[in-house]
């Protein structure tokens, strides 16, 4: 039937699904709890292990409850082009300085002119590479850069001023 679901599709939802789940290092009885038993631990694990089909509302439900995008949930396209992470783009070498960690509580907290858009970018490298998994990011040099053009401040200056915010872990 056309309708019908593929099962590597309910699969790999599956995995999203608990991938997801500990990311954010819940099991699934915490889930139930925490969503005070609209998500039964029985029932989220068939979600997870592909015998179930999720709907597309539990789906946004499950979302909102982990703090994600709801396409977030949903499988990866099998190939990863060119400027995934860890690939350098135009043969150029990566930087040798270290990621820097930002604590996104206390992003969350920012009450600076630029915390908003610093959040915004934050929160698209989390959707990009899929990592809502915990309280900190690392963000490569090339995302500092990148940052820091919109405030008019070089890597080392981005680098700075979000340790003057208070944000970098």
């Amino acid at each position: 039937m056309p309708d019908e679901v593929p099962l590597s599709y309910a699969r790999a939802v599956g995995n999203r699904l608990r991938n997801l789940r500990r990311q954010r290092g819940m099991s699934l009885l915490a889930v139930e709890e925490t969503s005070s038993r609209e998500f039964k631990a029985s029932v989220l694990g068939a979600y997870e292990r592909g015998e179930r089909i999720i709907s597309v509302l539990r789906l946004q439900r499950l979302a909102q409850l982990y703090r994600v995008p709801v396409d977030q949930l949903l499988p990866r396209p099998a190939t990863v082009g060119a400027g995934a992470i860890g690939e350098s783009v135009d043969g150029d070498l990566p930087s040798s300085n270290p990621p820097t960690r930002i604590d996104l509580v206390r992003l969350g907290e920012v009450d600076a002119p630029e915390g908003e858009v610093i959040r915004r970018y934050v929160n698209m490298i989390q959707v990009q590479r899929g990592d809502f998994s915990g309280r900190c990011v690392a963000i490569r040099n090339e995302d500092l850069q990148a940052l820091g053009r919109f405030f008019e401040r070089d890597e080392a200056g981005m680098r700075c001023r979000l340790g003057d915010l208070g944000v970098r872990d």
